[in-house]
């Protein structure tokens, strides 16, 4: 590979200061130099690339055609040097990952896994955050997020793990209380548990089952899926999750499926990071490892 050549940082740092100010004074200013070390650097700068940056008028300095093409480029490089040092600087364990999850997906499939990934990889530390809002990589030190949702987010690389599939599940003490839930018409019956803005899903799936939803009253509602899944294990009501998602309350018998219908969703779970991101040890192990569990679970007659 053939050594860059590449100007110094310093003179670079006057330049874009003095290109954004408009002034070897004030670039003076913001650096804490001197103005003839200012002007000293864009000399040296302006010798090193053969061309004139400046236009000097007795006080005043103004960008030459060449340096108002070069500014531009010089910005981004810098804020990218800039990025990238507060990004090791906020976590300089390369084998440590910050990552943000969407709640339900980070307590209910993968915290029972993560001793897999231990195993595998001990020397990675995972730093896990949940939340449900989308994340500023490029000021911020989380390093991967999974998100929920279409996946058609930009200035992110995507790798898509798994659809949302919702299937009615209930306590078996729900499921034998008065006459139980012997056909769908049952469930209108009992209260029927939401999560707060995803009211339409029980229409659609009693729709599925021949059930007519109108007049639909006895309905309850939870701000995150962790929570109507703990309301339908108490025997509040029916809830709507994935089965992925609660497939150890199904192999313990805390839960159990009264109808066998699923409502597929087009949103799904996706692991992200920032886009072009050089990954660091811990994030590629991070990244290799979710996706191969995630297959693994998509197997057929695959358990968790």
């Amino acid at each position: 590979m053939a050594i860059r050549r590449l100007p110094p940082l310093n003179a670079l740092r006057s330049f874009e200061s003095a290109a954004r100010l408009q002034s070897f004074n004030e670039a003076a200013e913001e650096l804490c130099v001197t103005p003839s070390a200012i002007s000293h650097q864009i000399k040296s700068l302006e010798q090193f690339l053969g061309v004139k940056l400046f236009r000097r008028e007795r006080r005043q300095v103004s960008l030459t055609a060449a340096g108002e093409r070069y500014l531009p480029s010089i910005q981004l490089a810098l804020d990218e040097v800039e990025s990238a040092t507060r990004r090791l600087m906020t976590s300089p364990n390369l084998s440590a990952v910050n990552i943000s999850v969407a709640p339900a997906f980070l307590s209910r499939w993968l915290v029972p896994r993560i001793s897999r990934f231990q195993e595998q990889y001990p020397d990675v530390e995972l730093r896990f955050s949940a939340t449900t809002g989308y994340v500023d990589f490029e000021h911020s030190d989380t390093d991967m997020a999974v998100y929920y949702g279409e996946g058609s987010w930009q200035g992110v690389d995507i790798h898509f793990l798994r659809h949302l599939v919702s299937t009615p599940v209930c306590s078996p003490a729900l499921m034998a209380a008065g006459k139980g839930l012997q056909e769908p018409r049952d469930l209108l019956d009992k209260t029927l548990i939401h999560v707060t803005g995803r009211r339409q899903e029980w229409p659609q799936i009693l729709r599925q089952l021949g059930v007519r939803a109108t007049g639909l009253t006895r309905t309850m509602s939870f701000s995150s899926t962790a929570l109507a899944v703990s309301a339908a294990i108490e025997g509040i009501g029916v809830a709507l999750a994935d089965r992925a998602l609660v497939q150890r309350e199904l192999d313990s018998g805390q839960l159990v499926v009264p109808f066998d219908i699923t409502l597929d969703k087009p949103k799904g779970f996706y692991l992200v990071y920032q886009e072009k991101r050089q990954l660091t040890y811990g994030m590629e192990a991070f990244r290799d490892w979710i996706l191969a569990e995630m297959h693994q679970d998509l197997l057929p007659g695959a358990t968790s």
